[in-house]
């Protein structure tokens, strides 16, 4: 893909997780890029360069969408086709499907937009609860924008479209029996198939 964005002064409207939940707001401005920072709904994208996903619970329009001639970015942290929605690194391991992290264009569909850049999670032993592992993954999508905002602003990266149909989870979908983060996931995924068996 091209593009002609400006460096490092393009303006970036950043959707979603607000400066306290996210380190890459303070550190794209450290960058020089120009950053607007919103979670609330937007109607348009004039006068940005790039819009950011991160965190955002709103769905971009199809208006908005059709309208934008610049590229709308979202981060995921799963391993797309798997694991789309609410929910991701839970889905993972109940699922055991690949755990990662992905940023993607954003489509009319939710998290289902071509590749951009992709990443496979390998979690160490001392990462042994849903809460250290989700920690993990934030912190590898965030270095992982990092590491390529300055292509992505140029539009120097290629896109490849999601291969199969993978998985897709909604909000309500998490277990009703899921004692929580904190939990150990081998331990808690195991009595989680008890309860199932036994239903």
């Amino acid at each position: 893909m091209t593009g002609s964005l400006k460096k490092p002064s393009a303006s970036i409207l950043f959707l979603g997780y607000s400066q306290k939940e996210t380190m890459l707001i303070d550190a794209l401005i450290e960058k020089g890029f120009r950053v607007t920072h919103t979670n609330q709904r937007i109607s348009d994208t004039s006068g940005y360069d790039l819009v950011l996903s991160f965190g955002y619970k709103h769905i971009i329009t199809k208006k908005i969408l059709d309208n934008a001639h610049i590229p709308l970015i979202n981060l995921h942290i799963s391993y797309l086709p798997w694991n789309k929605g609410a929910h991701p690194n839970f889905w993972s391991f109940y699922d055991s499907t690949p755990s990662g992290v992905t940023i993607h264009l954003i489509d009319e569909g939710i998290d289902t937009g071509p590749i951009i850049f992709q990443k496979y999670i390998n979690f160490t032993e001392y990462e042994t609860t849903f809460e250290a592992t989700y920690k993990r993954l934030i912190r590898e999508i965030e270095s992982l924008l990092i590491l390529n905002i300055h292509s992505i602003i140029a539009g120097e990266y290629s896109v490849r479209p999601q291969r199969r149909k993978g998985s897709f989870h909604k909000v309500g979908d998490l277990p009703h029996e899921f004692k929580g983060w904190d939990s150990n996931i081998i331990e808690e995924i195991h009595r989680l198939d008890q309860i199932n068996n036994n239903q």
